[in-house]
């Protein structure tokens, strides 16, 4: 996610960061190399044309603090105005409202609306604590009423049937009837999508929005169409009151530009984002914590809240044992470290909110953007017997072929894994009696510039 412009605008403020003094031509040229950097993000003109100008007026004849060199100055101000062109804080769902609080999904077709309002629902499941109901009013495609339904009883949420036959405004009508008699808290009502803006969808969602009158109306829009993205989301908030947007996609997005651009050009705040196909991937918002990942430095308090909502406690505790003591940690404990990972988004997904990723070798990171890797990992780990995961050391020739063939692998990819594997088991033995700020200090010298761990 926004690697490009990551890297483009890390390189460029990496320039200025040391400079003793800014002047007009020093703010001149790296200005001109950020602006380069957004367009090539894809960042609609206006927005970057008003970013720079925003940036400039703050830079020219600044006071600057005295713990800041003027360049670091430069780079705060950059951090501020990206905050402000992506509307500064995280703006949540407003539920506030007589159950059941009703929100209505738009968007067109292929921009994983559908998808969303499961991620959704789940997350208000989970993270809210709220009962959800969820209905498709898509008549126009059977397989999005049934695709709902199955995500639906994925997510484990309340699914309200219907059918091509009824209108739109009948089937939301009768589901919100229903909820009110269920006692839930929230109808998630997901309408059809069209391939592209056309009068006929917008009187049918206008119509469908006057009957049931939702407190929120989100905007579903597929990141990767960058500016476009933001164009498409103004079209819909002309012909409805939008109250935010979900931007989908972005995992697969390196650019970035929809994110920088949306705010600006609709007046709409993005309270979501996408990032995976899985239905617990999605992320609120929050405009300060993308800036910080945008340059570079990180969001680790996202990461704490996904580490918290995610791992298994049970898992996370049993693993704690271990490490305290330095016995017991075997090939299954290995495997169910990396399905904890795999739910969190993966190694990239863990390493992109942590400050300096990006001044990690290259191929060091295209191993780790390989997502692959974690699923051949662990399908050797389940070839495997249990004596096997318990015992390593017995894995020799004939049963490392064995594994290898059940994995549908080679016996390189078996040797790899137990060497990563002994290489962990030697730092648990590292953990043991204290020897935690030891480790990781002789780690230090192994890690890239601008990460490093604690002394």
């Amino acid at each position: 996610m926004f690697q490009n412009l990551s890297e483009r605008l890390n390189q460029t403020l990496k320039n200025i960061s040391g400079r003793g003094r800014l002047t007009e031509d020093n703010i001149k040229d790296t200005l001109r190399e950020v602006r380069m950097a957004l367009l090539e993000a894809d960042v609609a003109l206006p927005v970057v044309r008003e970013f720079i100008k925003k940036v400039r007026e703050r830079a020219v004849g600044t006071e600057v603090s005295k713990s800041l060199s003027p360049g670091q100055a430069f780079v705060k101000i950059v951090r501020t105005e990206l905050e402000a062109a992506m509307g500064e804080a995280n703006e949540a769902l407003n539920l506030a409202t007589q159950p059941p609080a009703v929100i209505m999904m738009a968007g067109l077709q292929g921009a994983g609306k559908t998808t969303s309002v499961a991620k959704l629902a789940k997350h208000l499941k989970e993270r809210q604590k709220k009962s959800v109901m969820v209905v498709s009013a898509d008549v126009y495609r059977p397989a999005a009423i049934k695709q709902l339904e199955t995500l639906a009883g994925e997510v484990e949420v309340t699914f309200f049937p219907s059918t091509i036959e009824q209108k739109p405004v009948d089937i939301a009508n009768a589901a919100i009837a229903e909820a009110k008699k269920q006692f839930i808290d929230v109808v998630i009502v997901d309408t059809a999508g069209r391939l592209h803006v056309d009068g006929e969808m917008m009187d049918e969602i206008i119509a469908l929005h006057a009957a049931i009158t939702p407190i929120e109306t989100l905007f579903t829009v597929d990141a990767m169409t960058g500016q476009d993205a933001a164009n498409t989301a103004k079209a819909f908030n002309e012909a409805l009151p939008l109250t935010g947007v979900i931007l989908t996609k972005v995992d697969g997005d390196a650019r970035g530009g929809a994110a920088l651009s949306i705010r600006h050009i609709t007046g709409k705040p993005i309270k979501f984002l996408g990032v995976g196909e899985k239905t617990d991937a999605l992320e609120p918002f929050h405009p300060d914590r993308i800036a910080s990942r945008i340059l570079g430095m990180g969001d680790v308090l996202s990461l704490i809240e996904e580490v918290e909502a995610k791992v298994d406690r049970k898992q996370a505790e049993k693993l704690a044992t271990k490490m305290k003591t330095g016995k017991g940690f075997d090939l299954t404990d290995f495997r169910d470290q990396l399905q904890q990972m795999d739910n969190m988004g993966g190694m990239m997904g863990m390493l992109e909110k942590l400050p300096g990723v990006g001044q990690l070798p290259p191929e060091a990171l295209a191993q780790v953007q390989d997502g692959k890797m974690t699923k051949r990992m662990e399908a050797i780990i389940n070839s495997m017997t249990p004596k096997e995961r318990a015992r390593p050391d017995i894995i020799k020739g004939s049963r490392k072929k064995r594994i290898a063939a059940g994995a549908g692998t080679n016996i390189q990819e078996v040797n790899k894994l137990l060497k990563q594997f002994t290489q962990m088991q030697k730092m648990m033995k590292k953990m043991k009696g204290g020897g935690m700020k030891k480790m990781m200090r002789s780690m230090g010298g192994m890690m890239p510039p601008g990460m490093k761990f604690p002394r």
